[in-house]
């Protein structure tokens, strides 16, 4: 299959996005567990809890590190492949991303400085101080992007202005307060902070198996357990308000997530699993579970979940009416100013965006034929299959990574000297499980967006920069290499200091046994 401009510039990001947020979660969840650790070490005294997080700081530092370095190329694209996106959507979308890069690179890293160099030099109360400061900068970083996206996803407080041909922002409030990005926010922060108690239990797990390590090792994990069965279950929570704002604002991602063809009657059920036939609109072997989809999309029993056969037919009228917005812009820009094409264009205006999604069909956008605007309606849809299988695989991931917590966290409640090796095994190989789950849930939001840049608004084909497919293909050459690099190095670095371990912070190593090391303990 030869690959277009289109195709290529949508590969390179999300190539770059998703080795990005292979380190993004886990700075989220690890600064918070630091905090925990240094709390905790602040008001015991013990010299344990210090050096727990003197540890797993080294490794929070490393992927922070690598984390930022990938992030930067990503922000770059939007002015070297997307800068159509950057022109039409730069008064909106530019804002909440300039705040985040400002959050990231100075009051950020000037915290995770003082975080790594200010051990010797301020008191373990200020040190403390800047340890959650650092936990909350991160999540603010988090909070910006995730607004930007929210607003991609769900664009309010801004319009159309046809004299620009830009979108303008009309209220930054709307903006921040989006729906949409507050439920993203908390639904990722909390899966970062999944990621993270993953990873330190998985690791402490490690240790107890090969017997070394151990006082750390029982602290961490005891730590891990109940940090992450309480983020497991936000997740969770926020993961049902996520399907709520879904059936409220992204309908179309919904009955592709659920692969709901038409639509069912009140109150719908929700298909835990079957085989997808785009050909047929049915999915084959469904298992489903009586009205729970209802519930979750409606928060009743007694409203529908729209079909994509229905939504189709409402993207048509809307196509039609974009089809007539279209052409009345291209007559105001062509200097018909009239009040009546004014008007007539503020009444259809909404619909635009259906109207540029047009233009990918054909060139005579006035002109186009009923085969060329079927063809717009069927590609106003993304692929099902691609979504639904995504979604099951982040939520099994989830349910994987709920049970792990629970039962780690009863052995820690019942102060289990000795945790059972089946469960230490199974905690070292849950450990790729929230990345999975992350980078899953990333493709379900934003394959699940297209075929737009901006909902509704900016078609994606619309939205690259003009460039050539050779020039693409070298950037994106150049992308891969430097990032599996990066990959390697993160690698490397994390696997070598998890085998020296956290006796090299302390004279010997820890054992409960030890009479020295327990009585500071």
């Amino acid at each position: 299959m030869q690959m277009d401009i289109v195709d290529l510039s949508r590969l390179q990001f999300a190539f770059t996005a998703m080795i990005h947020f292979l380190f993004v979660p886990l700075t989220i969840g690890l600064a918070f567990l630091l905090a925990i650790m240094e709390s905790v070490y602040v008001m015991t005294g013990k010299t344990i809890y210090r050096d727990m997080t003197k540890f797993w700081g080294k490794l929070f530092g490393i992927n922070f590190a690598i984390g930022v370095t990938t992030g930067i190329a990503m922000e770059f694209q939007f002015g070297t492949n997307w800068s159509y996106y950057s022109h039409y959507v730069g008064d909106v979308f530019g804002a909440p991303l300039a705040i985040e890069a400002l959050m990231a690179f100075f009051l950020e890293s000037t915290l995770f400085g003082l975080f790594f160099f200010g051990w010797d030099r301020l008191s373990k109360e200020k040190h403390l101080l800047v340890t959650w400061l650092m936990a909350i900068a991160t999540n603010l970083s988090a909070l910006w992007i995730l607004v930007a996206n929210g607003w991609m996803q769900h664009p309010v407080g801004s319009v159309f202005n046809i004299d620009t041909m830009r979108m303008e922002l009309t209220s930054f409030s709307e903006v921040i307060f989006n729906p949409v990005a507050q439920v993203k926010f908390v639904h990722t922060v909390s899966a970062g902070y999944v990621t993270g108690a993953i990873f330190v239990l998985a690791i402490s797990s490690w240790y107890l198996l090969k017997g070394r390590d151990l006082a750390f090792a029982r602290r961490s994990f005891a730590i891990a357990s109940a940090f992450g069965l309480a983020s497991a279950l936000s997740v969770i929570v926020l993961g049902d308000e996520s399907g709520y704002e879904l059936g409220d604002v992204q309908k179309v991602k919904l009955a592709a997530v659920e692969a709901e063809w038409h639509t069912h009657p009140a109150p719908a059920p929700f298909t835990l699993f079957g085989l997808p036939n785009s050909e047929t609109q049915t999915t084959d072997y469904a298992l489903k579970i009586p009205a729970v989809l209802g519930l979750i999309a409606t928060r009743s029993l007694d409203k529908e979940v729209p079909g994509l056969h229905e939504l189709k037919q409402q993207h048509l009228e809307r196509i039609i009416r974009g089809q007539e917005a279209y052409v009345l812009m291209q007559q105001y820009r062509a200097g018909d100013k009239s009040a009546v094409t004014v008007n007539r264009f503020n009444e259809v205006s909404a619909d635009l965006g259906y109207g540029m999604l047009l233009s990918g069909y054909t060139d005579d956008v006035a002109n186009a034929s009923p085969e060329q605007i079927a063809a717009a309606v069927e590609g106003s849809i993304p692929k099902v299959w691609p979504l639904f299988w995504a979604f099951r695989v982040m939520v099994a991931c989830g349910m994987l990574m709920l049970l792990l917590f629970a039962l780690s966290f009863w052995h820690s409640a019942k102060r289990t000297v000795n945790k059972p090796k089946w469960l230490l095994r199974f905690a070292v190989i849950s450990l790729p499980l929230p990345w999975l789950a992350c980078e899953t849930g990333w493709f379900v939001a934003e394959y699940g967006r297209q075929p737009w840049a901006i909902g509704e608004i900016l078609p994606t084909h619309m939205a690259v920069s003009q460039l050539s497919v050779s020039d693409i293909w070298f950037s994106l050459g150049s992308i891969v290499v430097l990032y599996t690099i990066f990959v390697i190095i993160e690698m490397w670095l994390m696997i070598k200091y998890t085998k020296i371990g956290p006796s090299t912070l302390h004279t010997g190593k820890y054992d409960l046994e030890s009479p020295a090391v327990t009585k500071e303990a």
